[in-house]
């Protein structure tokens, strides 16, 4: 029987908060064990914003999944080989960014998931099941079962989509990218809103109508992080590695220069 742990799609089934890290500097493989011992869920490995390859991507994959902490990647498009490489490579999750309507989602599913819901190329043996052999049928449907397929909605479009995208099959989350949609909105950074707020409300109602999460990015505020999680976000991304980075490198400095 082929078993597949993906801690973050088992923490969205269970109605819990599955809180992500961003890469964007990262490029050795333990920073996903790193992440793992300071309490995060997922990596949101990022190609669209960053230069990392996809050699890097797929390295520090498969040691995050060996860790326990679920890799996801942001792939750069819409094409299919942009998402089925890092799955073949060992990611557990993609984000697909710049989703505006139901057929764009539909092809995403197509591009990610294999048969009957989708139609992903088939590869050889995988990491994603420790390179093992199992009988097609079996090993397909378990590998489709533990994707997560992440759709970001950007645009006032996308949101008014809401409902038709979390209707379509093989999509498991919606994720807001917030400041993306401030700034086609024409209110950039204004992540608190009322226009952004009734924007998780539409998307919230969606996802919860048709079984699906709903995700947050670009928000970092602990009190309106905590209103979106309060009106049902549940795939968080809650920090970077640069973000974290520069915190911690300005507290240090500020409480040494205060020392003398």
């Amino acid at each position: 029987m082929v078993e597949i742990r993906n801690v973050a799609k088992e923490k969205l089934a269970a109605n819990e908060l599955a809180i992500g890290v961003g890469l964007r500097q990262s490029r050795t493989v333990d920073i996903g064990k790193a992440m793992k011992t300071a309490g995060f869920d997922w990596l949101f490995i990022d190609m669209e914003h960053n230069s990392m390859d996809i050699d890097t991507a797929v390295q520090i994959s498969v040691a995050a999944q060996d860790a326990g902490i679920t890799p996801i990647v942001r792939v750069p498009g819409f094409q299919h080989f942009h998402a089925t490489r890092v799955l073949d490579g060992g990611a557990q999750g993609i984000v697909i960014p710049h989703v505006d309507t139901p057929e764009v989602a539909r092809q995403m599913v197509a591009n990610c998931k294999y048969p009957p819901l989708g139609h992903r190329s088939v590869a050889g043996a995988q990491p994603v099941v420790d390179f093992e052999t199992y009988p097609m049928a079996e090993v397909s449907k378990a590998i489709n079962d533990a994707t997560l397929l992440i759709l970001m909605l950007e645009t006032p479009e996308a949101i008014a989509n809401a409902e038709a995208i979390a209707a379509v099959p093989g999509v498991d989350a919606l994720l807001i990218g917030t400041n993306d949609l401030c700034m086609e909105m024409g209110i950039p950074g204004d992540v608190g809103n009322e226009r952004v707020v009734e924007a998780y409300r539409t998307t919230i109602a969606a996802c919860k109508k048709h079984g699906k999460s709903v995700g947050m990015g670009g928000v970092y505020t602990p009190p309106l992080m905590e209103k979106y999680i309060e009106m049902g976000v549940r795939l968080v991304l809650g920090s970077s590695d640069l973000q974290l980075m520069m915190a911690a490198g300005r507290e240090r400095t500020s409480a040494l220069r205060a020392m003398l």
